[in-house]
C-alpha cells in the first residue's frame, strides 16, 4: 500500500494554482505526416480528396483534363412518397399474420420491392465543376492538409490551386496562382433527365441512373464571370449551384461557389448567386482566416500519439472526416454524408439513414473524442423528426411512444427494404443510447431533463406496449430479429426474443430507471425497474456460456453484424470489471468470432471488434483489427469501402460501396484503447499492447464531463491530467499501480479511496494532476 501513502501525502501539499497544460505536454504539435499526398492523378471519385463542413462537401479528383470538383449538399433529397405505404395491409398486425402464414413473397412485395423499384426516396448529388488545363499541362501532385482542411493541387507548368470548403460558410473557394489565362471552367449539372426504362432490375447497390428520377433539364445561366444552374426536383423541391470568378493581381484568380436549396429559400438560384458573389467580395485571404480558425479550434479539442503509424494516421484521417461531415445545424451523417457518389447513379442504398448500425457507429467517435458539439447534429435531427416518428409509430404499430424506422430519409420517413429490420421494434432504443451517452459525457442537466430522459421514456413506453407476456408472465417481442442474421429470408424472424432485441430492451428500461432517479422521478424509476424484471434472461450456450443469437440458436457461420453481442458492446451489460461470470461471456463471444472466421465480415466488423477487444483489455487484438481495417478495407484517401480491397482473404466480400460508419468506429476503437470511463470509473491506457512504450493523448473526454490527458514514455507513465468541466465525483483507477507518484489538485478535494480506486470531489473547473517525481 505504499502508493496510497504517497497519494495521501501528496494531497496534503496540493496547491491552488497550477499552470495550464499544453498539447505538447502530451502529444507532438505537428501531425502533417498524416496528410493525404498523391503524386499521381486520382481517377475515381471514391479515392478523391474530401472537403466538407457538414452541409456542403467537395471531392477533388482528376488529372487536369479535367480536374474535377464533385459537389454535394446534405439536404439535397428526393422525398417522393411510397404508394405502397398507403396500403391497408401496411401495418404490424398484417405483418405478424403473414409471417405466421409464411407468406414471404407478399412480405417482399409490400416492404422490399418498393425500395428497389421506386427511384425515391433518395439522396441526390449537386453536380460538378470541371477545370480544363491546356494540352501539355499535367497534374504534378495533390495534397490535403488535415490541419488546414485545404487541398493544394500543383500542375506541371507551375500553376497552383488551393481549394477549401469554408468551415462555417456555405461557400467553396478556389484560388489559382501562377496562371496567366484562366483555365476553361465548366459547371456540370447532374444527369437527371432523359431516362428510358430498359427493364433493368434494381437492388440496394445497383440503384440505376440518376435519370430514373425523371426531372426536367435544369435552367442554366452563363455570364462573363460566372455560371449557375437551378434544378427542379421532386414536387416543390429545387436547388441551385452558382459560381463566380475574378482576376486578381499578376497571375492570380479567385473562384467561389455556393449551393442553395428550397429548404432555406423560395429562390435558391438568387441565394446561391448572392453567396458566391459575396465570397469573392470578402476575398480568399479573409475567408481562409476564419476557415483556419475553426479548424484550429477543432484540432485543439483532442489529439493522440501512438507508436503504430498506421493506426495513428487512420485516427487523424477519421477525426478530420468527422469534422467535415458532422456540424450542428446541418443534417446528420448519412451513409456517404456530403460526398454522395459522383458516377451518374442513384447512390448505394440511396444514401439513406440506416439505423441498424450505420448512423450509430458513425457517432461513436464523438464522445471520448471530445466532439460533443458536432455529435449533437445527430441528436438534434432525431429530436426534430419526432413528429414524423410519432406518425409512423401510430400508423404502422398503433401503439403509444416512438419506434423509429430503420431506413429513413432526411425527413425521418420510412424508406423500406428488408422487412425484418426496417420495421424492427427496437431501433429507437439503440438511438436512445446516444442520448444517454451525451448526458453521461456532458453532464448537461438541461439536456437530461429536456431531451435525454424524454426520448428514452418514449422509446420505453412503446416497447412496454408492443411486448407481450408468456404464460409465466415473462415479456417477449412477438416479432424479433437480429440484423442481419438470415438476411431477408423468413427465418430472419427469430424465436422470441433475440439477444439483440433483448439487450436493447434490457438496457433501455435499466437506463430509463437510472435517468428517472437522477431527475428524482421516483414513480417512473420504480415502474421501469418493474418492467425490466419481467424480461427473460439472455440466451446462452450450455457448452461455454457464450451469447447465442436467440434461444437455442447459435451463430452458425461467419457474420458481418455483431448484433447478438450488443450486450457486450456498445451497451456494456456485460463488463470485464464485473468479474469471472461476465468475463466468461465476453471470452466466449471473442472465441466464437475467432472460430467462425471473417469470411463474411465487412470492414466495419473489424472496427467493431477493435472496440469490443479494447473493452476486454486485449490491446493486441484491437491493434490487429484496426490494422486490417486500415490496410484492406479503405481506399487510398481513407474512405471505407466495405469489402476487402486487397483480396487477401480477410473477407469474401470484395465490393466497394463507400460508407462512413466503419471509419468513425475505427477511430472510436483507438480511443477505447487509450481511455475508458464506462460506469463512471476512469481507466488510463486500459487496452494498449505491451509494445506501445511511447503513447499519449490530449483531452479525450470521459463520462462525468472530465477532460483527460496522459503521457507514457519508455514504457512508464509520466503524467495524467484531469479537468472537471461540471464538477462532481471523480473516480479513477490508480494509473501508477504500485509505483510512487505525486498528486496536485486545484478545486478538488480527495475523499476516502478504496483499494486501487482513487476518489475526489471536484468543483467546476477543478483539476487533478498525477505525475512521477
Amino acid at each position: 500500500m505504499k502508493y496510497l501513502y504517497v497519494f495521501l501525502a501528496a494531497l496534503i501539499v496540493s496547491c491552488n494554482q497550477m499552470p495550464d497544460n499544453k498539447i505538447t505536454d502530451f502529444v507532438p504539435e505537428n501531425f502533417s505526416q498524416h496528410d493525404l499526398v498523391f503524386d499521381k492523378p486520382v481517377e475515381r471519385w471514391d479515392e478523391a480528396i474530401p472537403l466538407g463542413n457538414g452541409m456542403m462537401g467537395i471531392l477533388v479528383w482528376g488529372d487536369g483534363h479535367p480536374l474535377k470538383l464533385s459537389l454535394d449538399r446534405a439536404d439535397l433529397w428526393d422525398t417522393r412518397p411510397v404508394e405502397e405505404w398507403e396500403s391497408p395491409d401496411y401495418n404490424y398486425e398484417t405483418m405478424r399474420k403473414w409471417v405466421k402464414q409464411g407468406r414471404i413473397e407478399d412480405l417482399h412485395g409490400l416492404y422490399e420491392l418498393p425500395y428497389r423499384n421506386n427511384p425515391g426516396s433518395t439522396k441526390i448529388p449537386a453536380g460538378r465543376i470541371e477545370i480544363y488545363f491546356p494540352d501539355g499541362v499535367s497534374l504534378k501532385s495533390t495534397r490535403l492538409s488535415l490541419k488546414d482542411a485545404t487541398a493544394v493541387v500543383e500542375m506541371s507548368d507551375g500553376t497552383k490551386l488551393k481549394i477549401f470548403q469554408h468551415a462555417t460558410d456555405p461557400v467553396g473557394v478556389l484560388s489559382i496562382s501562377g496562371c496567366e489565362i484562366l483555365p476553361v471552367i465548366e459547371l456540370i449539372a447532374p444527369k437527371f433527365g432523359g431516362f428510358r426504362n430498359y427493364g433493368k432490375k434494381f437492388n440496394s447497390l445497383n440503384t440505376g441512373e440518376l435519370a430514373r428520377l425523371g426531372y426536367k433539364y435544369p435552367e442554366e445561366i452563363q455570364n462573363e464571370n460566372g455560371q449557375s444552374f437551378q434544378q427542379q426536383g421532386w414536387g416543390d423541391f429545387k436547388f441551385a449551384v452558382a459560381t463566380s470568378w475574378e482576376r486578381k493581381e499578376n497571375k492570380n484568380w479567385e473562384f467561389a461557389w455556393s449551393i442553395a436549396s428550397s429548404n432555406e429559400t423560395e429562390n435558391p438560384l438568387a441565394l446561391a448567386q448572392k453567396r458566391s458573389g459575396e465570397a469573392l467580395h470578402k476575398g480568399c485571404n479573409n475567408l481562409e482566416k476564419s476557415h483556419l480558425t475553426w479548424w484550429k479550434n477543432y484540432w485543439n479539442q483532442a489529439r493522440i500519439f501512438v507508436p503504430n503509424p498506421i493506426i495513428e494516421r487512420q485516427w487523424y484521417l477519421e477525426t478530420y472526416k468527422f469534422g467535415s461531415v458532422a456540424r450542428r445545424g446541418a443534417p446528420p451523417i448519412t451513409l456517404q454524408a456530403v460526398w454522395t457518389a459522383d458516377e451518374g447513379k442513384i447512390p448505394p442504398w440511396k444514401g439513406d439513414y440506416h439505423h441498424d448500425l450505420n448512423t450509430e457507429l458513425s457517432y461513436w467517435l464523438c464522445y471520448s473524442g471530445n466532439h460533443l458539439e458536432e455529435g449533437l447534429s445527430f441528436l438534434d435531427w432525431l429530436w426534430e423528426t419526432l413528429p414524423e416518428v410519432h406518425k409512423y409509430t401510430q400508423k404502422f404499430f398503433s401503439k403509444p411512444g416512438i419506434c423509429v424506422p430503420m431506413t429513413a430519409d432526411i425527413e425521418g420517413k420510412q424508406m423500406g427494404g428488408w422487412h425484418q429490420y426496417t420495421h424492427s421494434a427496437t431501433i429507437a432504443a439503440w438511438l436512445a443510447h446516444h442520448f444517454y451517452l451525451h448526458w453521461r459525457y456532458s453532464m448537461d442537466r438541461d439536456f437530461l431533463k429536456e431531451r435525454a430522459y424524454p426520448y428514452l421514456k418514449q422509446a420505453a413506453i412503446f416497447l412496454e406496449a408492443i411486448t407481450e407476456k408468456d404464460k409465466n408472465g415473462k415479456r417477449f417481442l412477438p416479432l424479433s430479429s437480429s440484423p442481419e442474421i438470415n438476411d431477408k429470408r423468413l427465418e430472419a424472424w427469430l424465436p422470441p426474443t433475440s439477444n439483440y432485441d433483448l439487450a436493447l430492451m434490457r438496457w433501455l428500461f435499466s437506463s430509463s430507471a437510472e435517468l428517472a432517479a437522477e431527475l428524482n422521478i421516483k414513480e417512473d424509476q420504480q415502474h421501469w425497474l418493474s418492467v425490466l424484471k419481467e424480461f427473460l434472461d439472455f440466451a446462452f450456450s450450455p457448452e461455454d456460456g457464450r451469447l447465442l443469437v436467440a434461444p437455442n440458436l447459435p451463430l452458425k457461420e461467419s457474420h458481418r453484424h455483431f448484433s447478438h453481442l450488443m450486450a457486450i458492446h456498445p451497451l456494456g451489460l456485460f463488463q470485464w470489471e464485473d468479474g469471472e461470470s461476465s468475463q466468461k461471456v465476453i471470452r466466449g463471444a471473442l472465441d466464437e468470432l475467432d472460430r467462425l472466421g471473417t469470411d463474411y465480415w465487412t470492414g466495419y466488423s473489424f472496427s467493431w471488434l477493435a472496440n469490443m477487444a479494447a473493452r476486454c483489455k486485449d490491446g493486441t487484438r484491437a491493434e490487429k483489427a484496426l490494422e486490417i481495417f486500415s490496410r484492406a478495407f479503405c481506399s487510398k484517401n481513407s474512405f471505407y469501402l466495405n469489402g476487402d480491397q486487397t483480396k487477401s482473404g480477410y473477407s469474401r466480400f470484395t465490393y466497394r460501396p463507400f460508407t462512413l460508419e466503419g471509419n468513425m468506429a475505427a477511430a472510436a476503437g483507438v480511443q477505447e484503447m487509450l481511455l475508458q470511463s464506462y460506469g463512471g470509473i476512469i481507466r488510463i491506457f486500459p487496452a494498449i499492447p505491451g509494445t506501445w512504450k511511447d503513447v499519449g493523448f490530449y483531452q479525450l473526454r470521459a463520462e462525468g464531463a472530465f477532460l483527460v490527458s496522459a503521457k507514457r514514455k519508455s514504457g512508464n507513465l509520466k503524467k495524467v491530467e484531469i479537468i472537471s468541466e461540471k464538477g462532481g465525483k471523480l473516480e479513477i483507477e490508480n494509473p501508477f499501480a504500485d509505483q510512487d507518484f505525486v498528486v496536485r489538485t486545484q478545486k478538488a478535494i480527495p475523499v476516502k479511496s478504496e483499494g486501487r480506486l482513487l476518489k475526489f470531489n471536484c468543483q467546476s473547473g477543478g483539476k487533478v494532476i498525477f505525475y512521477k517525481n
